[in-house]
């Protein structure tokens, strides 16, 4: 700091100019301010208000500000103020400076901690784990998920959290506060987070990158779910029955199916959801909302799983491969429907006669053989079906729509299945086998059928006499050959 125009100031005690530095507040020899003037009366006292200063730095700055004078000049940045320290005009600059990336900050400490970012330091150690942490505060959020502590309570309905930000954030889902809004279209978001990562949508930033694949991502959330895939690791365990799950989310939605728990209302239909982010999906389709948007053909989508997957069948991205055989999916789901054809588990059971099968869906489907129920309608002709797939295969008869064409000869069809079904004819392909003989065949259907004849299994029964079959066709030609006799 330089001193702009001043004269020198003198002594109080010698009258003698004082060339010392100013920021000192204390006076060239050792006495008190009281004992120059030799009585108990203040040292320095201001005529207009009557107001008494005990050191003379403090006087000089208020006679200053009366005045408008501002004779001291900073030599970081040039700004003038009445005041001679320099330490709280300092105090307002960021003046401490990571050597890595230039990132500056008001604290020593604050740059110690960022500086741990680059260099990995974590002193400070869970008693209870031993996981490490770059900051004391993050490792006592951390130890209370051992402890369970959860000092933050909602003044809305008394809901508690371990971390002060997380309570906040949560006070705004009654308030609808949204403080942060997206530069680009103006959306509004309740977390500054979430905001970034709204905005990334618009820049196509995705600064996390797998360090096995070198797959990039937006979120860092999403980056260590997709690297789970790589090692397998699922850390969050149900409390409940000890499955174990890749992230916290589906390990919540698991432990709500042990208590039947579904705190989440549809405002339009009164439909109750285990997660809000099934009830937001499900509002959907009372308003008709699709905000993701493919970006190769312009397709919208409700959900964001789906546009993404879509997105794949323009890409041909297939991630999930199977740990058995190799083969890629484009999608997590039948990836894990397709591993159970080799590890045989059947992990969906049907609660009339208990027979069992490797997806929810199929063994839904079953389930309606015994209560009748067919809640699928064709809009052309009112048939019903028990399946979506069904009515939609069926709904293909009456337009004539064949999306699926073999790549070899250009043969179209109406379902997905009978055309990798005739592929095979080209590629000679059966990747059905009995497990009683080995013999192979080209689809599943016809494996099945002949297993029975190894078992003996006879699954269609015919209402009328009680005579049973292997195959659903044979039962069929029973019973018009019945029809006829009776005729």
């Amino acid at each position: 700091m330089k001193l702009v125009g001043l004269k020198p100031i003198e002594s109080l005690a010698c009258r003698k100019p004082l060339i010392e530095d100013l920021s000192l507040n204390v006076p060239h020899t050792a006495l008190k301010p009281d004992e120059y003037l030799g009585s108990e009366e203040k040292l320095l006292k201001c005529n207009e208000n009557a107001r008494n200063w005990s050191n003379f730095q403090s006087f000089q700055k208020h006679t200053r500000t009366k005045a408008g004078e501002k004779p001291c000049e900073f030599g970081q940045c040039g700004k003038s103020s009445s005041d001679l320290s320099e330490r709280t005009h300092l105090r307002e600059k960021k003046t401490f400076v990571c050597k890595k990336n230039l990132k500056d900050s008001r604290t020593t400490s604050d740059i110690q901690i960022h500086e741990r970012n680059h260099s990995g330091g974590k002193p400070y150690v869970c008693k209870q784990c031993g996981k490490a942490f770059s900051t004391q505060s993050y490792c006592k959020i951390h130890e209370r998920i051992h402890t369970g502590e959860k000092p933050y309570v909602c003044k809305q309905c008394g809901k508690a959290f371990s971390t002060h930000s997380v309570c906040r954030i949560h006070e705004r889902s009654h308030t609808g506060e949204k403080p942060y809004v997206c530069k680009q279209c103006g959306k509004a978001f309740s977390t500054q987070g979430y905001c970034k990562i709204h905005e990334r949508t618009h820049t196509g930033e995705k600064p996390y990158i797998c360090k096995q694949c070198g797959k990039a991502f937006n979120t860092r959330d999403y980056c260590q779910r997709h690297e789970r895939s790589h090692t397998g690791e699922k850390p969050y365990i149900c409390k409940k029955c000890g499955k174990c799950f890749s992230t916290h989310k589906n390990c919540k939605i698991h432990e709500i199916s042990h208590t039947g728990e579904k705190p989440y209302v549809c405002k339009q239909c009164g439909k109750a959801f285990s997660t809000p982010d099934y009830c937001k999906i499900h509002e959907r389709s009372h308003t008709g909302e699709k905000p993701y948007v493919c970006k190769q053909c312009g397709k919208a989508f409700s959900r964001n799983s789906h546009c993404q997957i879509h997105e794949r069948s323009h890409t041909g991205e297939k991630p999930y491969v199977c740990k058995q055989c190799g083969k890629a999916f484009s999608r997590n789901s039948h990836c894990q429907i397709h591993e159970r054809s080799h590890t045989g588990e059947k992990p969906y059971v049907c609660k009339q006669c208990g027979k069992a099968f490797s997806t929810h869906s199929v063994c839904r489907v079953h389930e309606r053989t015994h209560t009748g129920e067919k809640p699928y309608v064709c809009k052309q002709c009112g048939k019903a079906f028990s399946s979506n797939s069904h009515c939609r295969t069926h709904e293909r008869i009456h337009i004539g729509e064949k999306p699926y064409v073999c790549m070899q000869c250009g043969k179209a069809f109406s379902t997905r299945n009978y055309c990798r079904i005739h592929e095979r004819t080209h590629t000679g392909e059966k990747p059905y086998v009995c497990k009683q003989c080995g013999k192979a065949f080209r689809t599943h259907s016809n494996c099945q059928i002949h297993e029975r004849t190894h078992t003996g299994e006879k699954p269609y029964v015919c209402k009328q006499c009680g005579k049973g079959f292997a195959t659903k066709s044979s039962l069929h030609r029973h019973k018009l050959t019945v029809e006829k006799l009776c005729m």
